[in-house]
């Protein structure tokens, strides 16, 4: 397993980091077991969570059940900030909230430090100055080692770098973000502020939420048992004329090449400038093996102008 820094820091992570969101959720304790394991056994060092994936803790609760001594072997990585009740009382980057959340992600995945703690999403109604301080002290008290955000406009990036340097606090490390053959909209203006700011980026949905697949046919009812046949309304956001036609020519650009669309979407990730890590779910211990695998072709730059072609037009 190719071992990569996150950004500028000195955190290492596995190029293939395994997306914790199934766990507790779309397979239970035991099949979540096996999956971790296989992972653990694979080299795979970044397991991303968050508090309200699986019915809000479900998926820290896993985990924390699961890893036992081995968590010592792994950068984890989990995620404050985005409502983890119904009346709206717990949620945000004040404070206040961000030394509660801490606390209930520490317990539940029983663990005394978090390698890396995010922000789900930006909060309007907090300064930044706040949610920094906050966060700073939590790495000096030892409980969280690095910060990163997700969600963020490029905009609030910036901001959030040049706070932390005018208080002399500790800055954000990474972003997580949508990002994929299909969905490149953060090349615009997110990526640049990355690259500016040395932010390491751990790509989300790098499947479209499974169209990158190939799993799907153009016309033709989603399988029962997949993602889009679940949620219809991600279906529609992904499965659009223009996407699909993008998708049948990458389809056909793989297949001259002897390469299957998951090596293509993830060896493609792993390749642009500023990706750590490639982040996938995985809810059978094949699909854990598959994506482990995924990222061993070596794009050349003719290659990746060709992609370019096919995505950009």
């Amino acid at each position: 397993m190719e071992i990569r820094n996150l950004g500028a820091s000195g955190l290492r992570v596995s190029a293939v980091g395994l997306g914790c969101n199934n766990f507790g959720q779309r397979t239970d304790l035991e099949t979540s077991r096996k999956v971790i394991h296989r992972a653990l056994d694979l080299g795979i060092t970044l397991f991303d969570t968050a508090d309200i994936y699986a019915g809000m803790g479900g998926s820290e609760t896993v985990l924390g059940t699961v890893l036992g001594d081995r968590r010592k072997d792994i950068v984890l990585a989990t995620k404050y900030a985005k409502p983890m009740a119904t009346d709206g009382t717990r949620q945000g980057a004040s404070r206040r909230y961000i030394m509660d959340a801490v606390e209930a992600s520490l317990r539940r995945l029983k663990t005394d430090y978090i390698d890396l703690y995010q922000q789900h999403d930006y909060d309007p109604l907090t300064p930044m100055e706040e949610t920094l301080r906050a966060l700073d002290d939590l790495i000096r008290q030892g409980k969280v080692r690095y910060i990163g955000n997700s969600n963020f406009p490029a905009w609030r990036i910036a901001e959030a770098e040049f706070t932390a340097r005018a208080m002399n606090a500790s800055r954000f490390v990474s972003c997580q973000d949508e990002y994929s053959l299909l969905v490149r909209d953060i090349e615009k203006d997110l990526l640049p502020a990355a690259q500016e700011y040395r932010l390491g980026l751990l790509p989300f949905f790098p499947l479209a939420s499974g169209l990158l697949t190939g799993k799907y046919q153009r016309g033709a009812a989603a399988p029962a048992d997949t993602r889009f046949a679940k949620a219809p309304a991600l279906r529609d956001r992904y499965v659009t004329p223009r996407n699909e036609d993008m998708v049948e020519k990458l389809q056909a650009f793989a297949k001259a090449h002897g390469r299957s669309m998951l090596e293509l979407a993830f060896s493609w990730l792993a390749a642009r400038p500023q990706v750590s890590s490639v982040i996938a779910g995985a809810t059978r211990v094949e699909q854990i093996e598959e994506n482990v695998k995924a990222i061993a072709w070596k794009l050349s730059a003719d290659e990746m102008a060709e992609i370019d072609k096919i995505t950009l037009g």
